[in-house]
């Protein structure tokens, strides 16, 4: 794993994460290693299904088990404490104290029959032992930090009688509440349009910068990522197959899947008339992995030891390494397909 120091809030290591179901194992997270520094915006990025969502709800244990349960690894946080290690009751007390969760869909995430200013409190009396009325007076403080006008007459509000946008500002208050040190968020803007997507990552942004709080974001818009992280882990089959800066997943990609994601979307030097790239194909099935490289089947340069062995991550910088058997001093050059990497913004 890349730049392990003692700077680090988090440190996954050879996280494998499965579900047992009725037609077999599904291996949906297969040795999983990053690091998360503090202050830091980290991008999990990757086709759906890749393993991204699942990795991230298993650093705050919220995904069920059974039929969920960890095979192997450990996840290190803030340097002492290993969550895989833990009791719900345990975890209990780190989620919403230190660590926050924003989801996608506020509506189903939001309780409906309460008071968004009853949903933020509940936090706050729980892991700050505050009185009713000093919980009352920060959540108002915390509305009004993303972005919430008049909030003392907001608090009395349920989520229906919010716009999507306010809702997802809600769910940011409630996750920042208890001023995590980590806050993951989960395709937090897919469901609103375009001009709150705006504003809620420009939030997202100033948080960070305020609060100090390192941040895991999930999401497959690369306009999201060039826009918030500094770092980017490319995720496709339950395994990172690039991790790298921002800079360098952009300006520098190095595995074909990356290449191929790139290619998938907008940029503003595209012309009107020019078609988007899809990546051909669908991700294998993780009841039964290949054996070799799991984008093998779809990647136009593989060659006959793709399919049968896994490549190791290949060190190309201090913050970069990709798994693919184009690295390997002896495979056959390739150029990186026309408009893929160079100065051209997402």
């Amino acid at each position: 794993m890349l730049m392990s120091t003692n700077n680090n809030l988090l440190e996954v290591k050879d996280l494998r994460v499965s579900f047992r179901t009725y037609a077999g194992e599904v291996q949906a997270v297969r040795g999983v290693s990053f690091s998360l520094k503090k202050g830091e915006v980290l991008a999990i990025v990757g086709e759906s299904g890749c393993g991204k969502s699942v990795t991230a709800q298993t650093l705050m244990r919220l995904i069920p088990s059974p039929p969920s349960y960890i095979k192997s690894g450990s996840i290190i946080f803030d340097g002492k404490v290993d969550i895989t290690k833990l009791s719900n009751r345990q975890m209990e007390k780190i989620r919403g104290s230190e660590m926050g969760m924003i989801f996608q869909d506020p509506m189903t995430s939001l309780n409906p029959t309460m008071k968004i200013g009853d949903q933020i409190t509940e936090g706050l009396m729980k892991h700050q032992g505050l009185s009713k009325k000093a919980a009352r007076e920060k959540a108002i403080e915390i509305l009004k930090l993303v972005g919430i006008n008049s909030p003392e007459g907001r608090i009395h509000q349920y989520p229906h009688e919010l716009s999507g946008g306010m809702r997802q500002r809600v769910m940011i208050a409630i996750a920042l509440a208890c001023s995590p040190k980590l806050l993951i968020a989960d395709e937090p803007t897919t469901a609103l349009d375009v001009t709150i997507q705006a504003q809620i990552i420009e939030l997202m942004k100033s948080i960070s910068e305020k609060t100090e709080s390192s941040i895991i974001i999930i999401t497959h818009d690369l306009g999201v990522v060039a826009e918030m992280a500094q770092r980017v882990v490319v995720m496709y089959a339950g395994k990172i197959i690039e991790q790298g800066t921002v800079d360098e997943i952009f300006y520098e990609p190095q595995h074909p899947y990356t290449w191929g994601l790139l290619r998938s979307v907008p940029r503003l030097d595209t012309s009107s008339d020019e078609e988007l790239v899809p990546i051909p194909g669908t991700p294998p099935d993780l009841f039964a992995p290949p054996k070799g490289c799991a984008f093998a089947a779809r990647c136009p340069y593989a060659m006959n030891h793709c399919l049968e062995e896994d490549p190791e991550h290949t060190i190309i910088s201090e913050t970069h390494t990709a798994a693919c058997w184009l690295q390997h001093p002896d495979a056959p050059k390739v150029e990186r397909p026309a408009g893929v990497g160079g100065r051209q913004h997402v």
